[in-house]
């Protein structure tokens, strides 16, 4: 199989089974997206739906926020991941909001990357998420199933899987293919061990038919050390922009 085949394989096999694929993050303006895609850096979408309807009871909107002190907002999201980094990404993006953009969140990369906490994968998922543009936000689990099923080859990094998904995905599927991915990777092509048994991309999965086809017909044990788990940024755990 073609890689162009491979991707056409994708392609079909999500948009019959998955062509509604969304942001399990709750929202309702893009205010709201910003504030729980920076709370869900290295850490769940559950747990951030389950502090965010305070957060957004105290803090509505930016100008709210960007008046709040850090003892004031961090005891809101003390539950979540680096509570502390994202207490003070979340003040400093609100007064950024108010100061730069008139308390409105702005609808290009470019200027999404400037406010703090926000870095490219979460400008990506703005643009995308929002306002349907065509750019791929590239998480540990997009990472991982790109790779297994041979979408991209040899990435180091978020950037390069992101410029070669980009590049060979259509313009105007780029946006939902994210949560296609991503969905994939939390459900099925799990890092430890992929649920290969019921997964429906396995005709078009390069890791599936090199190596997982052995282990589900008995003929092998799975290793996860043969099988190898890919990662971004070597699976280091620290707050970044995300």
């Amino acid at each position: 199989m073609t890689r162009k085949e491979r991707f056409q394989a994708v392609i079909d096999w999500f948009s019959e089974h998955m062509p509604e694929a969304e942001t399990e993050l709750n929202f309702e303006n893009p205010y709201q997206l910003l504030v729980a895609v920076i709370l869900s850096a290295q850490c769940t979408d559950k747990r951030v739906n389950m502090v965010t309807p305070e957060v957004f009871r105290a803090y509505p909107d930016a100008k709210s926020l960007s008046e709040a002190e850090f003892d004031d907002v961090n005891p809101f999201i003390k539950t979540v991941s680096f509570a502390n980094n994202k207490t003070r990404h979340l003040i400093g993006m609100a007064k950024m909001l108010m100061e730069r953009f008139g308390g409105e969140v702005p609808r290009t990369v470019e200027e999404l990357v400037q406010l703090p906490g926000v870095g490219r994968k979460t400008a990506n998922v703005i643009t995308s998420v929002v306002w349907e543009q065509p750019h791929m936000a590239v998480d540990t689990h997009v990472f991982r199933v790109a790779a297994r099923i041979g979408l991209t080859v040899g990435a180091k990094n978020p950037l390069q899987a992101e410029e070669q998904l980009v590049k060979q995905l259509p313009e105007d599927l780029i946006y939902i293919a994210h949560h296609w991915l991503i969905l994939h990777g939390r459900y099925i092509c799990i890092a430890r061990r992929p649920l290969c048994e019921k997964c429906g991309l396995q005709p078009a999965c390069k890791f599936f038919q090199s190596e997982m086809k052995y282990v589900v017909e008995g003929k092998r044990k799975y290793d996860p050390e043969k099988d190898a788990v890919h990662k971004v940024d070597g699976g280091k755990k620290r707050i970044r922009k995300a």
